[in-house]
C-alpha cells in the first residue's frame, strides 16, 4: 500500500443463505480480527465493472454475471500500524457457475502472497459471535 495515497478498489458480495463470501484477516497491531469480501485494485483507465470480473477471475478462477453496483464507500484506516484511505465499489454479483455455492469454502490467490488462502461463507451472527469485524465498517448497512 502506497503512502498518502488513496486507492480506488472494489469488493463483492456473493450471497448464500443469509451468509456472504469473505476473506478473513489479522491485524497484529491492533490485535484484530476482520472480514472482507473478495476484491482488489481498480487499474487506471478501468471501469469498476470490469475490475470487479478481473478481480475475481484473478482471484478464483471463475466468472461472475450480473454485477451490480449497490454503493460507494470511503473507507479511512488503519492496518497494521500503518494509515489506508480507499473509496470502495461495492457490488453484488452471482458466480456463473452455480456449483460454488454448494461450498463451504473457496481456496483464492491474493497477489503478493505466498501462501494458500480460503473464503468462507460467513453470516453477521457467525462473524459476531467470533469477534470478527466486516470491514469497510459501512458495508454492514448495504447487506443486511
Amino acid at each position: 500500500m502506497k503512502k498518502n495515497r488513496i486507492r480506488s478498489i472494489v469488493i463483492c458480495l456473493f450471497r448464500k443463505d443469509g451468509r456472504i463470501l469473505v476473506s478473513e484477516g489479522y491485524d497484529s497491531v491492533k490485535g484484530d480480527h476482520f472480514a472482507r469480501p473478495l476484491g482488489g485494485g481498480v487499474e487506471f483507465g478501468e471501469h469498476s465493472s470490469d475490475a470487479i470480473a478481473r478481480e475475481i477471475r484473478e482471484e478464483l478462477g471463475v466468472e461472475i454475471e450480473s454485477p451490480k453496483l449497490i454503493g460507494v464507500l470511503e473507507n479511512i484506516f488503519t492496518y497494521n500500524g500503518e494509515q489506508g484511505h480507499e473509496i470502495v465499489f461495492v457490488y453484488d454479483a452471482e458466480f456463473r457457475d452455480k456449483d460454488l455455492y454448494e461450498r463451504a469454502e473457496l481456496p483464492y490467490h491474493e497477489e503478493g502472497v505466498d501462501r494458500a488462502m480460503t473464503a468462507h461463507w460467513r453470516s453477521p451472527e457467525e462473524l459476531s459471535q467470533n469477534n470478527i469485524r466486516l470491514v469497510p465498517e459501512e458495508l454492514s448497512e448495504l447487506l443486511w
